[in-house]
């Protein structure tokens, strides 16, 4: 091995070569060093991983990035993205992702009406991300209905390849036996029904079931993204099913898609109950609450003739390490 202290006029160090980002040589080579001075850290050239990688005391190699709405947690930034827009990755590197669609509009039905389903649920870390450009689309919530008719599917949310599927929505119409909506979590299905609308595995659950036709019936609740929808009874609506809990945007617990409550048929009866994470209550007497924006909570189901809701939009966070 050559001794390169030799060549220089000081044994107890030699120099690297310096410069800023942009005048990296043009065709590197495995092991290859250098100072950037555009980052001010030591790099070098590893064709296995993609490129130039820092040299840092702790092997990190943190991301550098903008877009959304970016908070600081701690060592760690998290970009929101409540509506639509670019996130531009300066330095590549892991990240963590929470990807939430919108939740599900409530239909609306001459008899008790299906609960929403929540918007789909997908969340991971040391997700790879390199330097670029990446379009996130944070899903609409569901359109709830004026005429008799099922609500409206959530938008899809999107970040890179992960793609989360917008909520079913809550079973309307006329007569009985309407089934909810398939989606990230199914709408819950009217009164008479055998079942309820399909979640999408790995992202949400299935709605619930409603009631058998009697003078008082309840709709399914819609499904949400830790649990299924409730079936409906005789003298309610069932409750939607509970979200899925992330600690995402600031380390504590929050929750997101939760399905909305089934709708119940005459005033003396009870609505179903919302879901955590954003679901909407359902109502036996008007129409049911909306789901919350940017949770991707599904709207909850009305009386009978009553308008629906609209299901509550979604959201998109990623949170990355950016120092030490």
């Amino acid at each position: 091995m050559k001794d390169i202290n030799s060549l220089t006029d000081n044994k107890s160090w030699f120099e690297l070569p310096t410069g800023p980002t942009g005048v990296r040589p043009d065709s590197p080579v495995a092991g290859q060093m250098r100072y950037d001075t555009t980052e001010n850290v030591l790099e070098y050239y590893n064709p296995v991983v993609t490129g130039w990688k820092a040299v840092r005391s702790d092997g990190a190699d943190y991301v550098s990035a903008t877009g959304g709405t970016i908070t600081t947690d701690g060592d760690y930034k998290v970009h929101t993205f409540s509506s639509s827009a670019d996130f531009v990755v300066n330095k590549a590197g892991n990240v963590e992702y929470l990807v939430v669609a919108g939740g599900g509009g409530a239909g609306k039905g001459d008899g008790a009406v299906g609960g929403a389903g929540a918007g789909g649920f997908r969340t991971a870390t040391d997700f790879r991300v390199e330097a670029g450009t990446f379009t996130i689309t944070s899903g609409a919530g569901g359109t709830g209905k004026s005429s008799f008719a099922t609500g409206g599917q959530g938008g899809d949310s999107t970040f890179s390849t992960i793609t989360s599927t917008g909520g079913g929505g809550g079973a309307g119409g006329t007569g009985s036996a309407q089934t909810g909506a398939s989606g990230g979590s199914g709408g819950g299905s009217n009164y008479g029904s055998s079942a309820g609308g399909s979640g999408t595995v790995g992202q949400g659950n299935d709605g619930g079931v409603g009631s058998a036709q009697t003078a008082a019936h309840g709709g399914g609740g819609g499904g949400g993204a830790g649990a299924v929808g409730s079936n409906g009874t005789t003298s309610a609506g069932g409750a939607g099913g509970a979200g899925s809990s992330s600690t995402i945007l600031d380390g504590s617990a929050t929750y997101y898609a939760g399905g909305g409550g089934g709708g119940a048929q005459g005033g003396s009866y009870s609505g179903g109950a919302a879901g955590t994470g954003g679901g909407g209550a359902g109502s036996s007497t008007s129409s049911g609450a909306a789901g919350t924006a940017n949770t991707g909570g599904g709207a909850g189901g009305s009386a009978n003739s009553t308008n629906g809701n609209n299901g509550g939009s979604g959201v998109v966070i990623i949170r990355y390490k950016f120092q030490n």
